[in-house]
């Protein structure tokens, strides 16, 4: 049997790249080396309440487009991210605005708040800031630093902050307002039923084979379709010839608790170095879920080696001048197109993946 395209992944690129393929007419073939479809968003339903297996997924966007597209395959409920801070026993709002300055330093109005921050960093003299720490203390202050930004920090890079480089943080958002919603966006939910449901949708009527690995059948499959569309690991693909491109992973211990609600929140993050992991999610608020026993997953953050699920791209100066050589190569490739997250060596948020993937098809296939 021939294919126009061979997808590589049944993540969201992959998935979208399928059902519009599909609406053109072509025939696709998606591989998919896990058990399961739709990626890093998969939500295994136990007793009721959708896991999300690979962390917490809230999908959010302001561009319209994006949001009426995928209303078309899933109903989205009303889910408002607003994580909670934890730093030893105090509980702070995220992100940072006037609930989480009113408790920290008991003040009301925005005016007290920024004049308050505005000392902190005058206090600190800091011209040109030499490492993360120092950009971070620029821009917010030393008690929103040393409580809510330091540890988690460092857990998340495993490495201190003094020893990472500034342009990681770009900027910290500070909102003098009392708005607890960490998006700015317009739109915001997750897909009722979670999202392999909406993955399923977008690759009904597609092909698509599970517990395959392509890069081991390789030969076999490319001989099966004319063109290959591939979301894996661009180093990888190229059995990293040029040099290994770094990761950060994530680590998940999940259990399930006989108890109606563990946390009173789907996010909490833990923000001393001393605890271990960098935040807990308790799937069942994602949904307002009301099962009399609850599920917990504590994330902790690792250095990726070869195995590891890469989780998210380490975009320095170096990584980026060796993604940029693999991306020469691949650029003259035929057949092959590479793309998602792995494929383009970058960090997506939801929306920009499906953006993305919806621009290729504009290039790629035959108008409608």
């Amino acid at each position: 049997m021939k294919y126009d395209y061979l997808i590589v992944g049944a993540g969201l690129f992959g998935a979208v790249f399928a059902q519009e393929a599909k609406q053109a007419g072509k025939k696709c073939l998606v591989v998919e080396k896990r058990g399961h479809i739709a990626g890093n968003v998969y939500c295994e339903e136990i007793h009721g309440i959708q896991v999300h297996r690979y962390g917490a997924h809230i999908f959010h966007t302001s561009d319209e487009k994006i949001w009426e597209y995928v209303c078309r395959f899933a109903r989205f409920n009303h889910y408002i991210n607003s994580p909670i801070a934890r730093y030893r026993d105090e509980l702070y709002n995220l992100p940072f605005n006037m609930n989480t300055f009113s408790k920290m330093w008991g003040i009301a109005t925005p005016q007290e708040a920024r004049d308050i921050i505005a000392s902190q960093i005058a206090d600190l003299g800091i011209a040109e800031p030499k490492n993360l720490e120092e950009q971070a203390l620029s821009l917010v202050g030393r008690d929103v630093y040393e409580k809510l930004i330091k540890g988690y920090t460092e857990k998340q890079w495993g490495r201190d902050c003094k020893d990472l480089p500034a342009f990681i943080i770009k900027r910290l958002p500070l909102r003098f307002t009392y708005d607890n919603n960490y998006f700015n966006d317009r739109f915001q939910g997750i897909p009722t039923g979670g999202y392999t449901k909406l993955v399923e949708k977008l690759l009904e009527g597609t092909e698509v084979r599970l517990d395959t690995d392509y890069l081991q059948h390789r030969a076999e499959l490319d001989a099966l379709a004319d063109k290959i569309v591939y979301t894996g690991m661009i180093d990888q693909y190229y059995d990293y010839s040029l040099g290994v491109l770094q990761y950060r992973s994530v680590r998940f211990e999940t259990e399930e608790l006989e108890m109606e609600n563990y946390q009173g929140n789907a996010v909490v993050n833990y923000t001393e170095r001393q605890v271990p992991y960098t935040r807990i999610i308790e799937h069942k608020h994602f949904e307002f879920g009301t099962q009399p026993t609850t599920i917990i997953s504590r994330e902790y953050s690792s250095e990726w080696t070869k195995g590891d699920e890469p989780y998210y791209p380490v975009n320095d100066e170096r990584n980026n001048a060796l993604y940029e050589q693999y991306r020469e190569k691949a650029d003259k490739e035929e057949r092959l197109i590479f793309g998602g997250r792995l494929g383009g060596y970058k960090y997506y948020d939801m929306d920009k993946v499906i953006a993305a993937a919806l621009e290729l098809c504009r290039r790629e296939l035959p108008p409608r």
